[in-house]
């Protein structure tokens, strides 16, 4: 049984309407966001605060099933205006999502400020926004034991030096492998890792879609297959779910920088656990459109797939 005090964990990121076309159908203005999807999933693991801003036309009651599943919403600002809208759509490569627009609407003019509780948050996650405002929050929290973070071309093309600055701050950058290559120069995984762990996460975990993940840890790397589902509907949010159950499990089993600096070998196997649980979280949230899959998902699912996946990834004695 687990005795460790349970760690909430601050997100930072979009809460958002996303209309989806894939090879499987459609979806229209159904929920999603780097935070929606963050914390269905690390709120299996430990209680989750969220840092972001909707419209007055976001809908309450998904406010108020947030509240059901261990996810605070006090710090969720409801703004005049429009919630942030995303169009997309995947060919037959479902690796890559074809943006059609991006309204951001509220979210333009996004001030995240912490409500007092959230500023004592130990494990933090940055998602996908403006580094400027990554900082900003980092800013606010007094004594956070790690610090995790997401990006995207946009900022590492258009606010390289602001990107920088947040990565001096961050324990674990969780990036796939296109983001990973431009951001280092680089065009081979073990050399854009190397790059980006000298400018400051110590972790680096590549996502690689179909591919799985590549870890890299001050103690070594780690090489994580895809999960094989018979259908993929929408891939939308994956990789932000994924990042939930990384950074879930990290704070469930009392993972930090300390142990980092203290206990390599601990950390490095905690981290690799961590990304089995997050290539397993990945695996449902793909099973269908939106957040529809990580609603329902129980930690007894998860943990039944996970050790299907252990037996898949085993080749015993050798």
């Amino acid at each position: 049984m687990n005795t460790i005090k349970e760690r909430p964990i601050l997100t930072v990121g979009s809460m958002a309407f996303d209309s989806v076309s894939t090879p499987f159908g459609k979806a229209d203005r159904v929920l999603g966001g780097s935070a929606n999807y963050f914390s269905l999933a690390a709120s299996l693991f430990t209680p989750i605060k969220i840092c972001a801003v909707v419209g007055d036309d976001f809908p309450k009651d998904h406010l108020d099933f947030l509240s059901t599943r261990n996810i605070d919403v006090s710090g969720v600002q409801i703004a005049a205006g429009k919630t942030f809208h995303w169009v997309g759509e995947y060919d037959t490569n479902l690796n890559e999502a074809t943006t059609l627009a991006t309204q951001l609407n509220v979210f333009e003019h996004f001030d995240p400020k912490l409500p007092a509780a959230h500023t004592a948050c130990p494990i933090v996650f940055l998602a996908n926004i403006d580094p400027v405002l990554q900082q900003q929050v980092l800013n606010q929290v007094k004594d956070h034991e790690l610090v995790a973070m997401d990006s995207m071309n946009f900022w590492i093309m258009g606010k390289p030096a602001e990107l920088k600055e947040t990565l001096k701050r961050v324990d674990l950058l969780c990036i796939n492998e296109k983001e990973a290559f431009l951001l280092s120069g680089e065009k081979s995984l073990e050399k854009a890792a190397k790059k980006i762990q000298a400018m400051g996460p110590s972790n680096v975990i590549i996502k690689r879609g179909e591919y799985g993940s590549a870890v890299f840890t001050p103690g070594g790397i780690f090489l994580a297959p895809a999960y094989l589902v018979d259908e993929v509907i929408d891939p939308t949010g994956a990789g932000d779910s994924f990042a939930g159950a990384v950074v879930g499990y990290l704070a469930e089993t009392g993972a930090s920088r300390r142990m980092m600096k203290d206990d390599s070998k601990a950390w490095d196997q905690l981290i690799r656990r961590a990304v089995v649980y997050g290539t397993v979280m990945a695996s449902f949230t793909i099973q269908d459109f939106s957040i529809k899959r990580l609603k329902t998902l129980t930690r007894e699912e998860l943990v039944h797939r996970k050790e299907r996946f252990l037996k898949m990834l085993s080749i015993g004695q050798f």
